[in-house]
């Protein structure tokens, strides 16, 4: 078993994913890499290890049952129970409704909420038995604030994580386990850079002048406070979701 803590990151391959592994294995956890992106993943792993941190690269397909519980159940084989759990793998696709089919629709929810509750499900008897252990889910602020047009499935399944991260908050108080989440705002990641599916480039930039602190944000700004989150600094927090966009929402009148 391994003497680090251990943290298991979905969607570690890329974006605030990319940044959550690497700050935690600066932190000294050994890092759990899970991803579809096979490549990105391990370029991950490997920039890691040549820094001498400790991490291991799994492939994962959140929207899979069997392919999850395989996953925790290796790692938990290999280092003990999951220290730390970071839920981040998501998709976002422009939609409009007249367009919307069932198909599409249940699509972003496998990954992007139903991808959550598989993994936090395979993870949390492990916790349990140790009597600790943080989750820390990704939501965004089209789930917690805005609505976001041609992307409502988005916008829905993130509305959905705050309550998933409520609910099981207080499930899992007692057994010392803590949910929280994050809500990011307009970061620089591949997703929010796609003119098809989000603003683009441009459109970031533009956002940029509406929001407070004047800039866009980087991953590193999301996965320092999943850090934090994670960490006994913030031992007396659960089932609250953060939301970190450089003032946006409060800034907007």
């Amino acid at each position: 078993m391994s003497e680090k803590r251990v943290m298991f990151v979905t969607g570690g391959g890329i974006g605030i994913g990319r940044a959550t592994a690497f700050a935690f294995a600066k932190a000294g956890y050994h890092t759990v890499v899970t991803d579809i992106l096979v490549t990105e993943g391990n370029e991950v792993v490997h920039a890691i290890q040549s820094c001498g941190g400790s991490a291991e690269f799994i492939e994962l397909d959140v929207r899979s049952t069997d392919a999850v519980n395989a996953a925790v159940a290796t790692v938990e084989s290999r280092h003990g129970a999951l220290d730390v759990l970071v839920l981040n793998a998501g998709i976002a696709h422009r939609v409009p409704m007249s367009e919307m089919t069932d198909e599409k629709w249940d699509h972003t929810f496998e990954i992007d909420l139903k991808g959550m509750f598989r993994v936090a499900r395979a993870a949390l008897p492990g916790m349990r038995t140790c009597g600790r252990g943080a989750i820390v889910c990704l939501s965004s602020i089209m789930g917690v604030a805005y609505g976001w047009d041609e992307h409502v499935h988005y916008s829905a399944a993130k509305a959905g994580v705050v309550g998933l991260v409520r609910g099981l908050a207080v499930e899992v108080a007692r057994a010392g386990v803590r949910v929280n989440g994050v809500a990011p705002g307009y970061i620089f990641t591949a997703q929010a850079m796609s003119k098809e599916h989000s603003l683009g480039l441009e459109g970031l930039k533009a956002a940029a002048n509406f929001i407070p602190m004047g800039r866009i944000g980087e991953p590193e700004d999301i996965a320092d406070v999943i850090l934090f989150l994670a960490s006994p600094a913030s031992r007396y927090m659960t089932g609250q979701v953060v939301v970190v966009d450089g003032g946006l929402l409060v800034g907007r009148y």
